[in-house]
């Protein structure tokens, strides 16, 4: 007197191929999904490199930015958080290095 002789054990059984089910993911809906964290310090490194002409800052953002190109989710909401970021890294660093110097300082 076995449990394994009913028909509705054997009904989802999943050894036997005619029952298997190919997997579906199950959807996420895109607010749903954690948050870039890089993304947001890529924006914030940008945004002070920028603002405060700190090289290092405008470096760090390159990374972020690339940090989290590699771990991208969602393409549309994700793509333009990075190239925003990108934007302010570059301009960061066009005028670090090729923009008029600091008062105070030389060269």
């Amino acid at each position: 007197m076995s449990s394994h002789g009913n028909s509705s054990s054997a009904a989802s059984d999943p050894r036997q191929p005619s029952t298997a089910r190919p997997y579906k993911p199950p959807t996420v809906l895109p607010q749903d999904l954690p948050f870039d964290y890089s993304g947001f310090i890529a924006i914030i490194c940008g945004v002070t490199g920028v603002m405060f002409r700190y090289k290092l800052c405008s470096w760090l953002a390159i990374i972020f930015c690339a940090q989290s190109l590699a771990s991208m989710k969602n393409f549309e909401n994700d793509l333009k958080q990075i190239s925003m970021a990108m934007m302010f890294a570059i301009m960061g660093l066009v005028t670090n290095y090729f923009g008029p110097a600091r008062p105070g300082t030389q060269s």
